[in-house]
């Protein structure tokens, strides 16, 4: 494939603008950057639970193929008019998420965030992507996004709190419920 980036800095980007895929610039705050930045401040988030050492099977496979699939969606929107992402794989998230939940103790109550590194990163991650999401909402008022991308994160944010819940588990035996009668 040969070097695809032989110098990091390229000056192009001081006037405020940025390049797109397909060679076109915009602005840095332009809404589909805004979109581009907050999928990968996404994708670095799933990596920080990834970075957690020993995560339950099939959770370290499961989340590098999402990390994959979020540079895709990232790709995609970085051309537009190009689709990578497909109802096929939100199709794998919801059986993915199937799965995860079938273990799990339905929810009576809201749970904080927390349960130890791995859950706290995996609500971390629950959150940036639940951002990303609006993000690419916005962008949708503005400009074609393909469904499937939409649907794509919306179910990335609810896999990823299966999964918070999955590990705090793991890690301490529970979830921290949230308790609105304390005073």
């Amino acid at each position: 494939m040969g070097n695809r980036l032989s110098r990091i800095y390229t000056r192009t980007g001081d006037d405020g603008t940025t390049g797109l895929g397909d060679g076109s610039r915009v602005a840095k705050d332009d809404a589909r950057i805004e979109a581009i930045g907050a999928v990968d401040e996404c994708n670095s988030a799933v990596g920080v639970v990834l970075a957690v050492p020993g995560l339950p099977a099939p959770l370290p496979e499961l989340l590098q193929r999402v990390q994959h699939e979020l540079f895709d969606l990232g790709g995609e929107l970085s051309v537009p008019g190009h689709r990578a992402i497909r109802d096929d794989q939100v199709l794998a998230l919801e059986q993915a998420l199937d799965g995860l939940n079938a273990n799990l103790p339905p929810l009576r109550e809201f749970i904080l965030p927390g349960g130890g590194p791995a859950a706290a990163a995996g609500h971390v991650a629950r959150a940036v992507c639940r951002r990303a999401e609006r993000r690419v909402w916005s962008l949708a008022r503005q400009a074609e996004v393909a469904p499937p991308v939409l649907r794509y994160l919306n179910r990335l944010s609810d896999l990823l709190f299966v999964i918070a819940r999955v590990l705090a588990r793991h890690e301490s035996g529970g979830e921290v419920l949230w308790q609105h009668e304390r005073r």
